[in-house]
């Protein structure tokens, strides 16, 4: 074999491989109407990310841009009810095609996240939004509390996603409103 064929045969394997261990798309909600789920959506429970680990309080909130992109603010407190308040301001844009279903969430330059609302009630009191990887998830609500049926309830979906809800964190949350922050 030349070292040509040599070539395409290793990269032939290698997108196999790399298709193969992908894990399946996350099906995504029918549709999202996007003006109704802007607002403020506390964090429930999850599987966090690095910054949100020890998250109290914590609390995202969209705002409809003139451009159509979404301006996001997350809140938070690091550790106790008494840090803090931190915030972060990452940009989603609704990708198209999708019924407002699949956003790219990015929170720096070029890089967008996936994250895919794949669970939502009729009356947008809650939600779930996570990721094809099944790396994160999180469980929001309107309120910062929900019945321990409903908390039950998305626990169970979340394992139905194919997510490990052992690494499922519920958010402490005090039910005292958050500063708007910066």
């Amino acid at each position: 074999m030349t070292a040509h064929r040599w070539i395409i045969t290793g990269l032939a394997v290698a997108l196999l491989v790399a298709c193969a261990s992908r894990p399946p798309t996350i099906p995504p909600v029918a549709g999202v109407d996007i003006p109704r789920f802007m607002g403020d959506w506390y964090v429930i429970a999850h599987i966090p990310t690095r910054p949100e680990r020890t998250a109290h309080d914590a609390v995202e909130t969209y705002a409809l841009r003139d451009d159509g992109r979404i301006q996001t603010t997350f809140r938070f407190r690091k550790e106790s009810f008494d840090a803090p308040v931190e915030t972060m301001h990452p940009i989603g844009t609704v990708r198209e095609g999708t019924n407002g279903a699949v956003w790219g969430m990015q929170f720096f330059w070029p890089i967008q996240a996936e994250y895919v609302i794949v669970d939502l009630d009729a009356d947008y009191q809650r939600t779930i939004v996570g990721r094809s990887k099944r790396d994160y998830v999180w469980f929001m609500a309107r309120t910062p509390t929900v019945s321990d049926a409903q908390y039950d309830a998305a626990i169970r979906r979340i394992g139905e996603l194919g997510y490990d809800v052992s690494q499922v964190r519920r958010v402490p949350q005090s039910g005292n409103p958050l500063p708007a922050g910066d």
